[in-house]
């Protein structure tokens, strides 16, 4: 039974890991952390045995793994601390811990990381041995990840100063860009009338308000900051496109997104074989931003009116409304997954209301398999928000089923696959809310839901060849001026848009502020899990039996790669008809809506 309180505050609860800022047993922990760390380190770092025994190995594994359960790097101290800044961004007494401890569990880690390459250089005729050991069969596919990243790894002292000069050479330039955007402030037209002075962050909201005049002036205020700071961006861009060449060239990969393919657990040409097919399928976007334009009453959407929403959704729906609403659906589906949602509610494991402070926007946190979930919202009564609560639940879900059924070896998704739990629920919380939804809402809500398709599909494949073309012409040229990479991305963005987007003077900029690009091509992965999504909620709405085998893909973690997990499904990802399959079900969603759309008299 949920037990919500409507309105109020509803906060998490992280007495499961600290009852206050200043328990005593924080300090505690980091020892027995510390300690721990330094006992596996003692017993193993001197011994070469389990690097050629396997039953050696077996042990050392199983105490590796119960390291991983139950202390890790920082242990409770470092997610409880993440966790309460994210509840207040703004307490320098909050950031100055975290930091503490963010540096203590990073010279763990650089101390911990000799297990982890002696076992990478494991030799090959060694490997099938100890692949072939019963007793190392649930570290299996642990250790031919480990296996495939070989190659690419050096020494033990090399990887430990690559990962301490990552700060300088990488993090600060990232934090430098986005840190001058978010002291930035401009004043606006607001909605209701007047102007006032808005942070970056509000001003990027307000561009998709329903008053022209509101976007405009935001646009205009988005663009000039953005200017101001594009010649550091271009600075930071150079050194970071420069920082990911360097990388390649020590860890010997082959093409700028192989890094993160072995990362990934998945092969490039399944990469390439997605990419091939949503280019391939470019019309879609450009058809439903046709149909956007004619039901706004304009011949071209200007570049920051692409997300203005259409139509209007009068429901609103209390925490208390979305919980139920979201508790019915996955009742339908299976009993374990509201069971799973039923203890997060009730544990207070959801921190609800936006606050003073308090992170922007939403998501679903975990750190080691032993500790609980905490899922992040900022709920004010939109069906957006009802949506934002099912997405994150899915997230949790996939993370509970994972715990009971992997050792912490296994706990986690590859970001290939990361998303397929959280859009499928969404998926169908969307569809039972349009069941009861009159015909202007129905219209509202397709409008809606392409919108969300066209960008995590296709907005983010041509951001990932926007990438690929921007290390390419990097390593060819040797530097890039602004002009460069915003000539580079306009010609990206306006593949997918089509001509019924503008490429408004201004909007060249606006890769300044992407933050995806600064971490390397895991902008596929948007569009991997929600046609893999895509595929497993027809399969269940077919045959309601289904579930238990997407339950076996939420469950499997990290303990074969997805494409094996998947061919156990009878899905081949490898296959680009695969993904083709579901672009078209994007593209039906294009025809009903249309289909709505002239119904209602709208395109006459």
């Amino acid at each position: 039974m949920r037990r919500v309180r409507n309105g109020g505050e509803l906060i998490w609860d992280l007495g499961k890991l600290f009852q206050s800022d200043d328990d005593p047993k924080i300090e505690e922990t980091l020892k027995t952390v510390e300690r721990e760390s330094c006992r596996f380190i003692r017993k193993w770092r001197p011994r070469r045995d389990y690097l050629s025994d396997p039953a050696i190995l077996c042990k050392a594994l199983g105490e590796y793994e119960l390291w991983k359960r139950s202390f890790g790097y920082d242990g409770d101290a470092g997610y409880y601390f993440w966790l309460r800044t994210e509840q207040d961004q703004n307490s320098p007494d909050l950031k100055a811990k975290f930091n503490k401890i963010e540096n203590f569990g990073r010279k763990i880690e650089n101390d911990m990381q000799f297990f982890y390459l002696r076992l990478a250089k494991i030799p090959r005729k060694t490997r099938n041995v100890f692949l072939q050991h019963r007793g190392l069969r649930a570290y299996r596919h642990f250790l031919e990840r480990i296996w495939a990243e070989s190659k690419h790894m050096r020494s033990e002292r090399e990887e430990k100063i690559i990962n301490l000069k990552m700060s300088t050479s990488y993090s600060n330039w990232i934090k430098m860009t986005f840190g001058l955007l978010a002291k930035e402030e401009r004043q606006v037209l607001l909605e209701g009338g007047g102007r006032g002075v808005r942070p970056f962050s509000e001003i990027a909201g307000l561009m998709n308000s329903r008053d022209r005049k509101v976007r405009d002036s935001s646009a205009r205020a988005f663009n000039d900051i953005l200017a101001r700071h594009i010649d550091v961006a271009e600075a930071e861009m150079n050194s970071v496109l420069a920082h990911r060449k360097t990388e390649d060239e020590v860890r010997a990969f082959s093409r700028p997104d192989h890094s993160r393919h072995v990362a990934d657990d998945i092969d490039s040409k399944v990469v390439d074989s997605l990419v091939e097919a949503v280019s391939g399928r470019f019309d879609i976007p450009s058809r439903f931003y046709r149909l956007k334009a004619r039901l706004m009453g304009v011949k071209k959407l200007k570049y920051h009116e692409r997300n203005v929403v259409y139509g209007k959704i009068n429901a609103k729906y209390s925490f208390e409304a979305s919980c139920i609403l979201v508790g019915k659906v996955l009742a339908a589906l299976d009993q374990e997954f509201a069971g799973i949602f039923d203890g997060f509610v009730n544990n207070r494991q959801i921190d609800v209301y936006p606050k003073k402070g308090k992170a922007g926007g939403a998501f679903c946190a975990h750190h080691l398999i032993s500790q609980p979930t905490y899922i992040l919202l900022n709920h004010m009564g939109e069906l957006s928000d009802v949506l934002t609560l099912a997405h994150e639940t899915g997230h949790g879900i996939n993370n509970e089923l994972i715990k009971k059924r992997q050792n912490a070896l296994n706990f986690g998704t590859p970001t290939s696959t990361a998303e397929v739990a959280s859009t499928f629920l969404e998926d169908f919380v969307l569809r039972e809310i349009l069941k009861v939804a009159d015909d202007e809402s129905r219209l509202a809500l397709m409008m809606k839901k392409l919108d969300d398709d066209v960008s995590t599909i296709f907005r983010q494949v041509a951001c990932y060849k926007f990438e690929s073309s921007l290390h390419e012409r990097f390593r060819s040229r040797g530097y890039l001026s602004k002009e460069e990479i915003g000539k580079l991305f306009s010609e990206h963005m306006a593949s997918y848009m089509g001509d019924f987007v503008e490429q408004t003077k201004g909007s060249e900029n606006w890769w300044v502020y992407w933050s995806h690009i600064r971490y390397f091509f895991y902008v596929y992965s948007y569009a991997s899990g929600l046609l893999i999504s895509k595929s497993l909620q027809n399969f269940v709405r077919k045959d309601s039996a289904y579930v238990g085998k997407v339950k076996e893909f939420l469950s499997a973690g990290l303990s074969d790669s997805p494409a094996n997990i998947f061919l156990g499904l009878g899905i081949d990802i490898r296959n680009i008809k695969f993904w083709e399959a579901g672009l078209e079900e994007v593209e039906r969603l294009l025809e009903d809506t249309i289909g709505q759309a002239e119904k209602l008299g709208k395109l006459s």
